[in-house]
């Protein structure tokens, strides 16, 4: 099987995020990194891709200039990593399905509803592989919630409780000018929402996917808790779902010693279940009047879609980078399948789930604004 040629945007030297998408790209070695647009400082995108073997006639000083040029060149990248700030999201990915490039996004897709609508058509139209890296999805245990529910074990579903806690932003350190923190808290950089952009989405989408329920309205209580800081650090959100299911969502960043704090419960008529992303490998579920059983990542209770989500023996601890690497692995499976003229099924976060979390970003500072009242995620 031939290696699908990467291209990156965003992600340089000291970049977080484009490090994880590396790291992600190369643990089922279905990707080699060949170029990229870095920085947007010219010098600072050569020392990135020099300190990444990326040939220097492949280092692009802008986007434009690489969609352009690759797009043209015979042995051009197959597919563009994405990992700039969230108001160049759009644009980028724009260039590139333009010159006929496969994308894949970090989350949130936009930093606005009307460019997420204009690039969601885009797709569409394009016929092209877009992938949205809402890496919870590929967690082992919650494929195995996902795969649960489908099949009837918790019954109709009554409630959806979810939570995003972390303390990171519990002070203004973009003030001080902790890079990260300071395009986050930036609306013409991170958009119009704040925490329910950068990690909000992550559980909103988590929800929907473990569940199968579309949310139809939600109601927002958004607060800025910093000092000077104009975007949410904390979020109390209530959601209702198209079968009647009500859900709750607490997303915050200033929640004084929480780390990385992603939950979910989810509760039918039949049973419950329980999953944190800080205890990953177990998924916690007690069916109605029965006690509590614990189900393991590699273990007991574990069906087809945790199993091929796994790579390692159980017990042993596997998180962040091979969920994420999931995303990247059934991405690569798409573009053979695109390459090969062929359709397959997949549980990769695509354009529309990108859309849905713009949506909900949206709403929920409209709902905010409005004096906390009840609005539509209906199209």
């Amino acid at each position: 099987m031939n290696k699908i040629k990467l291209g990156m945007v965003g992600g340089g030297t000291g970049a977080f995020i484009g490090e994880v998408h590396r790291m992600a790209s190369r643990l089922d070695d279905r990707y080699e990194l060949v170029a990229g647009a870095l920085s947007s400082d010219a010098d600072r995108a050569a020392e990135s891709a020099a300190e990444l073997s990326i040939d220097e006639k492949r280092s692009y000083s802008s986007y434009q200039e690489m969609a352009k040029k690759e797009g043209k060149l015979k042995n051009g990248i197959d597919a563009v990593a994405i990992v700039t700030p969230n108001h160049l999201h759009a644009a980028v990915a724009k260039e590139f399905l333009q010159a006929g490039i496969h994308v894949i996004c970090d989350k949130p897709l936009t930093s606005n509803l009307q460019d997420a609508e204009e690039l969601t058509k885009l797709v569409k139209d394009s016929g092209l592989v877009f992938a949205v890296t809402y890496n919870y999805s590929g967690y082992p245990m919650v494929r195995q919630a996902k795969e649960m529910i489908a099949g009837g074990e918790l019954g109709n579903i009554r409630i959806i409780q979810l939570e995003y806690s972390q303390d990171w932003l519990a002070t203004n350190i973009e003030r001080d000018g902790q890079k990260q923190a300071a395009w986050r808290t930036d609306p013409s950089q991170a958009g119009a929402g704040g925490a329910i952009g950068d990690i909000g989405t992550h559980a909103f989408h988590l929800a929907e996917f473990i569940t199968g329920l579309e949310a139809n309205s939600l109601l927002a209580d958004l607060d800025s808790f910093v000092t000077g800081r104009s975007l949410d650090d904390n979020a109390n959100i209530l959601l209702h779902y198209k079968n009647g299911a009500k859900g709750m969502l607490w997303v915050s960043q200033v929640a004084s010693g929480n780390e990385n704090g992603l939950k979910i419960r989810v509760y039918g008529d039949k049973a419950g279940l329980e999953w944190s992303q800080e205890d990953p490998n177990y998924l916690s579920f007690t069916p109605l009047g029965e006690p509590r059983r614990q189900i393991t990542r590699s273990g007991s209770g574990a069906g087809p879609m945790a199993t091929a989500a796994s790579r390692i023996p159980g017990g042993h601890p596997e998180g962040f980078i091979e969920g994420f690497a999931n995303i990247y692995r059934e991405t690569a499976d798409l573009i053979d399948a695109h390459r090969d003229k062929r359709v397959i099924e997949s549980l990769v976060p695509t354009i529309e789930d990108g859309l849905r979390g713009i949506r909900f970003i949206e709403k929920a500072v409209a709902s905010n604004q409005a004096g906390s009242i009840w609005q539509s995620l209906n199209h």
